[in-house]
Formats: C-alpha cells, structure tokens, sequence
C-alpha cells in the first residue's frame, strides 16, 4: 500500500477488473482505492512473522482493513502463512478476534496457507488440519497451498 496513489491514479487511467494483494496494515492508504478495486486478497501476519515491532497494533490495523472491505462489499477474503511452529491457539484467536470485532465475517474467508516447501509438513498434517479446524469455529476456512510456489513462480 506505500504506492497507493500510483495504483489510484492507474486504475482511474486504466478502469480494469483489478486484485489487490496488501497485508492491510495502511487502513487509509487502502481506502483511496477501495472504490477502484474489484477484489483483494489480505494477508493477515501472525507474531513470529516478525513483520513489525507491535504485532497488536498491526493486528488493528488489519482488522480495520477488513471491515472496510466488507462495508465497501468488496469481494475479499484474508489469507494466513503458517508453518509448522504455528499454534492453533495464535489463529484460533486471530479468528475470534476477527469474528468478535466485525459482524459480517460471513462475507470473509480466511485462507490458511501451509508455508512452503510442503515437505515442511510431511507427518504434520493433523497439524494443519487441527489449525484449520479451531479457526474454522469462528471464520469460514479454507486450506490452500502457496501455488505460486508450487509452480516456482515469484
């Protein structure tokens, strides 16, 4: 989202179907374009990503994010990389959290995606599948592999 005027101005030149793939952490900047995108794919970061100093202030602004999109009914779902360290307890609270502050998770689903290589997870299936499951109690889940890795693409 650090590019979101370019993208604005890009779509507003160029009225194409557009997805837009952001970690939804720049709620504002998500905003300028959600009249000109169609679908956007939202990853959701868990703590051991590492992916900033305050993971609770990142998950706020996640979830903002996702209300947006669903106000705006902006066909989107939330996407989560786990790897086999992750806990069912992490995503499972993620996902109440989710349902708890947003109303209508119903037009939302969360993808957990098994971190690539997949031999990660050769005899730990059960492990993402029971991940899959408690999310699954509060969001509608689906289980999905990183294809783009799967087809060596960037």
């Amino acid at each position: 989202m650090l590019h979101a005027d370019f993208i604005k101005d890009f779509l507003e030149k160029y009225p194409l179907t557009s997805m837009l793939e952001t970690n939804g952490s720049l709620p504002g900047e998500l905003a300028k374009l959600i009249e000109l995108v169609d679908y956007v794919s939202m990853d959701v970061k868990l703590p051991e990503h590492e992916a900033v100093s305050n993971w609770d202030d990142l998950l706020d602004q996640e979830i903002k994010s996702i209300k947006l999109l669903i106000e705006e009914g902006i066909n989107s779902y939330c996407k989560v990389v786990v790897q086999p360290s992750t806990t069912t307890e992490t995503v499972a609270s993620i996902a109440a959290r989710i349902r708890e502050e947003i109303p209508e998770t119903s037009q939302m689903s969360l993808i957990v995606q098994p971190a690539s290589p997949l031999d990660l997870w050769k005899g730990r299936t059960h492990k993402l599948l029971e991940i899959s499951e408690k999310a699954g109690e509060h969001l509608d889940v689906l289980t999905i592999p990183q294809v783009h890795k799967l087809l060596n693409l960037r």
